[in-house]
């Protein structure tokens, strides 16, 4: 790793309280996050105490009311909140994102009744959620999904499994999406389920290329018992609960593969500065200036995209091409850019002595997750050409 400090990146944030909110996380970044990181990744340790430390410091709750306990912040300063954390650790931004995913569902289209029994502890009181959308057999088709939730009494009983969940087997709460009526995405409901529900279980965690402290598993249903209160929004409307929150989900993972980007960039430059081949750094040779160049523009470029469509969201404006395009511009820049990182270190990138080639391993799952990049295609040209087969 370069013993030189990356500079922090400008930001244009909108209040005194933004700019004090980015002061502390970087602090945290720094001092508790950073340093363990490559260790942990390596080891497949899942940081629990980093994450009990952020929601005592009210940054898992930060999109939300503050009523709720949330922190009422603007997703223009939430997404860079994410970016700053992921560039210390992706586990741990991708972590938030994911939860904020998670509470997602009853803060958007919950009763009052469960917002006050609930939001609180979700958002501060140091729980971590779960998005349980695919499964084994639906993953880009989440509308085909076989989990079903049967009515009995007053209560739901869910039978099914889930696929590729964050968080998964470790998570307090899961938002489920079940099959409550007829295939297809009017027969969908979304559902609160206690982490430690009986019936439910997670699967021993997904061997994944990167993102090893990040637990990715099945989650079994098995006879799941759950009250008619903890349904979330009406019966069949839980597939558009889930797109709602994979719009604002896609904003997250963009800001993620920025920060990711940025500290592989960032690596990049303090060793091309500091390597000296030919009597010379190697920074000073044109080939590498200008791959450096075109990393910092497209990070740049990727940056100003999620901050643009995170404005429109905060002003109540349409986002969902927007969002589509920054998942999709973003995520591709972080695989670029730490591709590029590895080879501008050479033989050093190749090795886990550096962290460069796991910031490369890490960024290829941003261009699946939430919708893979193709997905990311469809959903931009839909709204540009209008649907397929007019």
């Amino acid at each position: 790793m370069s013993d030189r400090d990356p500079q922090p990146v400008e930001r244009q944030l909108p209040t005194d309280e933004a700019r004090d909110l980015l002061a502390l996380v970087r602090d945290i970044a720094r001092r508790e996050i950073a340093p363990q990181a490559a260790e942990e990744e390596d080891a497949g340790r899942f940081p629990r105490e980093v994450f009990t430390l952020l929601s005592e410091s009210g940054l898992l709750g930060l999109p939300y009311a503050a009523e709720h306990g949330g922190g009422d912040q603007p997703y223009e300063v939430y997404l860079q909140v994410l970016e700053e954390l992921a560039a210390a650790r992706l586990t741990v931004g991708l972590g938030v994102s994911v939860h904020t995913l998670a509470s997602y569902a009853l803060a958007a289209y919950g009763a009052k009744q469960q917002q006050v029994e609930h939001l609180p502890t979700m958002l501060g009181g140091g729980l971590l959620g779960a998005y349980c959308l695919s499964e084994p057999s639906s993953g880009s088709d989440a509308a085909s999904l076989r989990t079903r939730a049967v009515r009995d009494g007053d209560d739901w009983v869910i039978d099914g499994t889930k696929a590729w969940i964050t968080h998964g087997g470790i998570a307090d709460f899961y938002t489920v999406m079940a099959r409550t009526g007829e295939d297809g995405p009017r027969g969908i409901t979304a559902f609160l389920v206690p982490g430690d529900a009986p019936g439910l279980s997670g699967a021993a965690p997904e061997k994944k290329m990167g993102m090893k402290g990040s637990p990715t598993a099945q989650v079994h249903f098995d006879g799941v018992r759950v009250p008619d209160e903890r349904r979330i929004g009406e019966e069949g409307q839980g597939f558009a609960i889930a797109l709602a929150a994979l719009d604002s989900g896609r904003l997250g993972i963009a800001a993620c593969a920025i920060g990711l980007a940025q500290a592989a960039l960032d690596e990049a430059v303090g060793y091309a500065t500091q390597r000296r081949q030919f009597g010379r750094p190697v920074a000073d040779f044109q080939g590498l200036r200008f791959m450096l160049a075109d990393m910092a523009t497209q990070i740049e470029a990727g940056r100003a995209l999620y901050l643009a469509a995170a404005r429109l969201r905060d002003a109540g404006r349409p986002f969902a091409k927007q969002a589509a395009m920054a998942k999709l511009h973003c995520t591709d820049t972080a695989m670029k850019v730490t591709t590029d990182a590895v080879q501008i270190l050479g033989g050093y990138g190749y090795t886990a002595d550096f962290p460069a080639e796991r910031y490369m391993r890490e960024a290829k799952v941003l261009q699946i997750v939430e919708g893979t990049n193709q997905i990311q295609r469809m959903v931009i040209a839909r709204h540009v050409a209008g649907p397929e087969g007019r």
